[in-house]
């Protein structure tokens, strides 16, 4: 057993130094070249994954990895062409618009640039906005109506427990905190319905505005083509949002004359071939997932914004110095207030040495804006969900479950208010009250670190909080945040607080960085897990995930996990 154990190390090995010595290659592109990118599934926001992990198959593709090959070909006088093949993805819509914005990039530094949008499924709304960025927008023959118009669903889970016979003890700060709704409610309450039409308006309002820009209509045009929707290739042409209905092997036929170089080819292209040529270094911490002090992944491997992991990327970049500048890369609903406010310390000790910029990603909200609250400078997509300044917890009494279920209990308590650690007896009004000032203290307290980081009243941070959820373009008007875009935007804004040109290269260095090779080897060969995964609307997944991430009794800063639009 030794042996084979040793054996399969020693080929992991030689194979990692073969695909570094076939990687170090100087990768050539001819003139007049044309690129050719997939975008499909999921990018996430971290680094690099280690080489071993990118061999083995066990990762997404960053985001910016994705960014970096579209801002080298913007510079590249060599790429004439980019063809963008579009396939079903699974982002949320700021991820959509910074990939949207990097393609119009494209176009105004004189790149021809391509969509072609091969989806099957029924309204891929995203997807269609995203190609709507090109110079042209072909379509597969086979797409089905891939423009329906966005809609919202909500679930409530509060009539499951009645089943159950659990009864939730539910308090929560804010009127608008509606994830305690999602699990305890059964229907939606009117601030929330307020809140959930004011965030689709505003996110429809960037999907029309955004495609009547790249197609070169009035939105008057787009609203009517949506309200059409959904119709099939060839009314989409009549209409005049789309230029072709094709195969992909006849979209490249017509560039045969010219060498083509696909993306994972064109990412070997050092910067440094294409001009860039940085005077400083930007830091790029990544905080994604569910704030926690857990040092495990969440359940399918997911990824948490680790309190301490991350803690220690910005004390250690704020002590180096040839760091001129930290990004704080934000891409997550909360979680615990705790492990918020251990983060949250370590961005004000950061901030004390040098400039922090906090990039807000698909959702930085409750304890995801928690987090970045006090950053020089906060930047976010228009459709990036954000705010949810708010506190509930959850406190579920199991003794009618236990008694359908034939199981007695009984307890003993040696202090007056002990009985809120029992899972089977409610609450005493005293007790009830003392809870609900437990997690009136923890608002407080966030609200507190708010109108600290954004300059503001507690009275306006009041007024902006209770739980409400603003997308992007929303929190610019309220002042939860200071301007709107992607990376690019979060270095320029680092850029002029360190006193650098806009025109000016850094290099964005990602935090955490990997670790040494022998501990990646050792996660790989003792890290193989067996799963079973149960398929249920992409709806119901987001309640799944929020129960995981509630713990019992004590306070949670998450959104309402409902927030899906399609």
């Amino acid at each position: 057993m030794r042996f084979v154990k040793r054996l399969v190390l020693g080929l992991v090995l030689l194979a990692v130094l073969l695909a570094v010595f076939q990687g170090s290659s100087k990768v050539e592109v001819e003139p007049r070249s044309v690129l050719l990118v997939e975008l499909q599934g999921a990018y996430v926001e971290g680094p690099e994954p280690p080489l071993l992990r990118r061999m083995l198959g066990q990762v997404e593709r960053p985001m910016a990895s994705v960014l970096s090959d579209f801002a080298k070909a913007e510079r590249d006088d060599r790429i004439d062409v980019v063809i963008i093949r579009i396939r079903e993805l699974q982002i949320g819509w700021a991820k959509v618009q910074e990939l949207r914005d990097a393609i119009l990039r494209l176009n105004e530094a004189g790149r021809e640039t391509v969509a072609y949008l091969e989806t099957e499924t029924f309204g891929s709304n995203q997807e269609f906005y995203l190609a709507t960025a090109a110079d042209q927008l072909v379509l597969a023959p086979g797409t089905r109506a891939p423009l329906v118009g966005l809609a919202a669903e909500f679930f409530f889970l509060g009539g499951v427990w009645e089943k159950l016979g659990i009864e939730l003890e539910v308090e929560r700060i804010g009127k608008y905190k509606s994830a305690a709704e999602s699990i305890s409610g059964k229907s939606m309450s009117e601030p929330s319905r307020e809140m959930a039409e004011a965030m689709l308006e505003s996110i429809n309002n960037s999907f029309i505005g955004g495609m009547a820009q790249g197609l070169g209509l009035s939105e008057e045009q787009i609203r009517a083509a949506v309200d059409e929707a959904p119709v099939r290739a060839a009314r989409l042409q009549e209409l005049g949002l789309i230029d072709e209905v094709l195969f992909f092997d006849q979209l490249l036929e017509r560039y045969e004359d010219r060498p083509t170089m696909k993306a994972e080819v064109y990412a070997g292209v050092e910067p440094a071939d294409v001009g860039f040529d940085p005077v400083a270094r930007f830091a790029v911490i990544y905080g994604s997932g569910g704030v926690t002090r857990q040092q495990r992944s969440q359940a399918r491997g997911g990824p948490v914004l680790n309190a301490q992991v991350v803690s220690e990327a910005l004390d250690e970049v704020a002590n180096d110095p040839e760091i001129d500048a930290i990004i704080f890369r934000v891409d997550s609903p909360g979680g615990s207030p705790l492990a918020s406010d251990i983060v949250w310390r370590a961005v004000e000790r950061a901030r004390m040495k040098k400039p922090v910029v906090a990039s807000l990603s698909d959702v930085a909200a409750s304890g995801g804006y928690y987090v970045v609250c006090g950053a020089d400078r906060i930047v976010a997509e228009p459709a990036t969900l954000t705010g949810s300044i708010g506190v509930f917890a959850v406190r579920p009494v199991l003794s009618g479950f236990l008694t359908k279920l034939g199981i007695g209990t009984d307890s003993i308590v040696k202090a007056e208010h002990a009985g809120v650690l029992l899972s089977t007896k409610n609450l005493t009004e005293e007790g009830r009250e003392r809870f609900r000032s437990d997690i009136r203290e923890t608002y407080n307290q966030f609200i507190g670190r708010v109108a600290q980081g954004r300059n503001m009243s507690l009275e306006a941070v009041n007024e902006v909080g209770q739980g409400r959820v603003w997308t992007g373009a929303q929190a610019l008007e309220v002042g939860l945040i200071d301007g709107l875009g992607g990376l690019r935007e979060a270095a320029l804004q680092g850029k002029e607080l360190v006193g650098l040109e806009p025109d000016d290269d850094v290099a964005l260095l990602p935090y955490p960085q990997p670790k040494p090779l022998a501990e990646q080897i050792g996660e790989v060969l003792g890290g193989a897990q067996v799963g079973v995964q149960v398929w249920m609307p992409s709806s119901l997944r987001k309640l799944e995930s929020i129960l995981r991430l509630v713990p019992e009794g004590a306070p949670a800063a998450l959104p309402p996990y409902w927030v899906e639009i399609h």
